[in-house]
């Protein structure tokens, strides 16, 4: 019997992390997806601060109540919708997913459930 191979998504975030965790420049294959989302290791006051710039550049309703990205409720999760909204309508740039160094690039596409990531 065959072992298991690791899933594409896990190893992609697994060599994005290194990557990161290595200091190097995440280096995209032409006509790559990439989304931004905010660090998991990130402060509350950090990500607050992402969604308060995003959402002053970038139409930030998706995230209201009743809308897709409304749940779950989480600083973590919204800013990363908003976080990913600014990244995309800015041109995709490294810098754009920055946000003071608590914004990750990611290649897996984070959408979930009825919630779907802006790709632009």
């Amino acid at each position: 019997m065959a072992a298991a191979s690791p899933s594409l998504p896990i190893l992609s975030i697994f060599l994005l992390l290194l990557c990161f965790n290595l200091g190097g420049t995440l280096m995209v294959a032409s006509g790559q997806k990439t989304w931004c989302v905010a660090k998991p290791s990130s402060s509350d006051k950090e990500v607050q601060d992402n969604m308060v710039f995003a959402c002053s550049h970038v139409k930030c309703e998706i995230i209201i109540d009743g809308y897709p990205c409304s749940i779950p409720r989480t600083l973590i999760n919204q800013a990363s919708v908003v976080m990913n909204l600014y990244y995309q309508q800015n041109g995709r740039n490294p810098w754009n997913c920055d946000f003071k160094n608590s914004g990750l690039i990611v290649l897996t596409d984070p959408s979930y459930g009825d919630c779907q990531y802006q790709y632009a």
